[in-house]
């Protein structure tokens, strides 16, 4: 009887230990259609504010395409995500799908887009003022996503 009280005496303590409390650290949310994820400290906005830099440099914009998308519409294979940021903060989106990945330098109130591939899954991640945001999302036609702080 003592061994069997013993034994589940010992089974209740090592689980009560493994029912810890979690502690989550939360940021500001990014407003927008996709989801927020709470900031991790190997991603830092001097970490993206550096990748910004890097990229403003060499990165070429596809006004004219993506333009002519959002006001003809596109009867060709590809067509246009555009984003809209509206925070004070400097941020590169990352778009990644089937044979497709780009990085978008976007500036603190100015807009970013790409002309991708139709009918296809793209992630949409990037990270805004130490707010990250992230979206699965099948693209067919043009696209707009507006992020603030």
């Amino acid at each position: 009887m003592k061994k069997t009280l013993l034994f589940y005496s010992l089974l209740l303590v090592i689980f009560l230990n493994s029912c810890s409390t979690t502690h989550y650290r939360s940021s500001p949310t990014v407003k927008g259609s996709g989801t927020s994820i709470p900031s991790s400290g190997n991603n830092s906005a001097s970490q993206v504010e550096r990748e910004y830099s890097t990229l403003i440099k060499t990165y070429k914009p596809e006004t004219a395409e993506v333009l002519t998308d959002i006001l003809n519409g596109s009867d060709g294979d590809e067509t246009s995500i555009t984003v809209e940021n509206n925070s004070k903060c400097n941020m590169v989106l990352t778009i990644s799908g089937n044979n497709y990945f780009k990085k978008i330098p976007i500036g603190a109130n100015k807009i970013g887009s790409a002309m991708v591939p139709k009918n296809q899954n793209y992630s949409l991640s990037g990270m805004v003022c130490n707010s990250i945001y992230q979206k699965t999302k099948f693209i067919s036609s043009s696209f707009k996503i507006k992020l603030s702080n």
